[in-house]
């Protein structure tokens, strides 16, 4: 099937590694122009060592949480490559931790990275996803915005914001054709969920293998996802392939989600 991505312009914030890594590899091999993007340049340039393909590839480092940042990465993205078709919001998960045990400080830092930083790349995007014949954003959350975990309450309650965002824009913004849609990835191996298990492994004075077999034994799937799982879902989503999937949060979580809808 071919997704009708050849020579479509994407960025991909938090690209240097995980999820937006394995997401940008699907857009190269599918023949995308790809901007990666991340705040550290160190391991931004592994990824492009990895990624290779350097005539389709650009990278950008960035704070996605800093409006300046993403203001300057859209700018250099299309005066590279002179256009933006995609665009795929992305950070790193808050901090773990339950209500008595988090800061103001703590709640603050989570609602920049996982509700801000959309906000900041979108309204910087939107001006040249406006003039695309195939616009696209996707938003990525999480499966416990619809099924909330213990010791997640930062992830819980402000993704669900982005939720809301993510909808809200597909109703606002199909008027330009601009499809809007989100990804809920369940426990997929990154080293965001390595951290997670060893803090898990902490609080129940367990271990990470034993926290791995636990999780691994609720998905119907009996297993963890891998990154690029989720890579192909989210190309799919973006493509022109999925020209008429708007307003979706699609559960790419190995069937633990238990809810019907």
């Amino acid at each position: 099937m071919d997704l009708g991505l050849n020579n479509k312009v994407a960025v991909v914030a938090g690209s240097s590694k995980g999820l937006g890594l394995a997401t940008a590899k699907v857009l190269l091999a599918e023949g995308a122009k790809v901007v990666i993007s991340s705040r550290d340049a160190a391991n931004l340039q592994k990824a492009a060592e990895n990624l290779g393909n350097p005539n389709n590839l650009l990278t950008i480092p960035a704070d996605v949480t800093q409006k300046e940042d993403c203001d300057r990465l859209i700018q250099e993205t299309v005066a590279a490559f002179n256009k933006l078709d995609i665009l795929i919001t992305n950070c790193g998960g808050p901090a773990p931790g339950n209500f008595e045990g988090l800061t103001d400080e703590k709640w603050d830092e989570a609602i920049d990275k996982s509700f801000k930083s959309n906000l900041y790349l979108i309204r910087a995007a939107l001006p040249h996803l406006k003039k695309s014949e195939t616009p696209s954003i996707l938003t990525v959350t999480s499966f416990t915005t619809k099924q909330p975990l213990p010791n997640m309450i930062l992830s819980n309650s402000i993704r669900s914001a982005t939720i809301g965002l993510t909808k809200s824009l597909s109703f606002e913004l199909g008027q330009y054709n601009i499809r809007v849609n989100s990804i809920l990835p369940g426990w997929t191996l990154t080293d965001r969920v390595d951290a997670l298990l060893a803090n898990r492994a902490e609080i129940h004075h367990s271990s990470y293998e034993a926290e791995k077999a636990s999780i691994s034994a609720d998905i119907p799937l009996n297993r963890m996802g891998d990154p690029m799982e989720f890579g192909r879902a989210a190309a799919f989503l973006v493509s022109p392939a999925a020209s008429f999937v708007n307003g979706v949060m699609l559960n790419v979580d190995g069937g633990i989600y238990k809810g019907i809808y």
